[in-house]
C-alpha cells in the first residue's frame, strides 16, 4: 500500500446541513430515501445454497431504506456477500478481518451513518418537510462588539 496521499474516504464525510454549499464536490447533490424502506419482496439469492441465517439477513437488508439504490444500482451480489460475511462474523470468536469486512460492507452499502454520508444518501419522510438550505437557514442571533464590552471603574470611582 502506498504511503502519504489522498484516500478514497480519507477526510470527513459530507455533510448535507453544512452552511457552505458552493463546493465543486456537492453538485452530484444528495438522494433521498424513503425512511420506510423499500417496498416488497427481496429479490432472487445471487449465490450458491444459502443457510437459515442468510435467508433472514438477505430479507432484512432488503426492507431497508438503502435497498432502494441496491436495487436501482443492481448490486445483488454485494448484498448477498455482505449478507454471508455478516452471518459468518456472527459466530465467536470470528476474524477480525472477517469483521473489518464486514465494516467495509457496511460502509459501501450505506448500512453505517458513515456509508450514507458518503453515498450522499439521506432519509426522508414523506409527511416530512424538505430539510433546511443555506438560503432558508437564519444565521444565529449575535450580540454587538459594543455590548460585549464591560465597563471597568478606574480607582477614583464608585462602582
Amino acid at each position: 500500500m502506498p504511503s502519504g496521499g489522498a484516500r478514497v474516504v480519507s477526510g470527513p464525510p459530507p455533510d448535507p446541513n453544512a452552511l457552505r454549499r458552493d463546493r465543486p464536490s456537492d453538485k452530484a447533490g444528495w438522494t433521498s430515501l424513503p425512511v420506510e424502506g423499500r417496498p416488497g419482496k427481496a429479490p432472487v439469492w445471487p449465490l450458491t445454497e444459502q443457510t437459515d441465517r442468510e435467508i433472514e439477513l438477505w430479507i432484512d437488508l432488503w426492507s431497508r431504506p438503502q435497498a432502494v439504490m441496491w436495487e436501482r444500482l443492481g448490486q445483488e451480489y454485494e448484498v448477498a456477500m455482505c449478507a454471508r460475511m455478516l452471518a459468518r462474523a456472527e459466530v465467536p470468536r470470528s476474524s477480525v478481518e472477517l469483521l473489518k469486512t464486514v465494516k467495509q460492507f457496511f460502509d459501501s452499502l450505506g448500512l453505517s451513518t458513515a456509508g450514507m454520508l458518503r453515498n450522499r444518501w439521506r432519509l426522508t419522510d414523506a409527511a416530512s418537510a424538505p430539510a433546511p438550505t443555506a438560503s432558508t437557514r437564519k444565521a444565529p442571533a449575535r450580540k454587538s462588539s459594543r455590548s460585549r464590552l464591560k465597563v471597568v471603574p478606574s480607582d477614583g470611582e464608585g462602582a
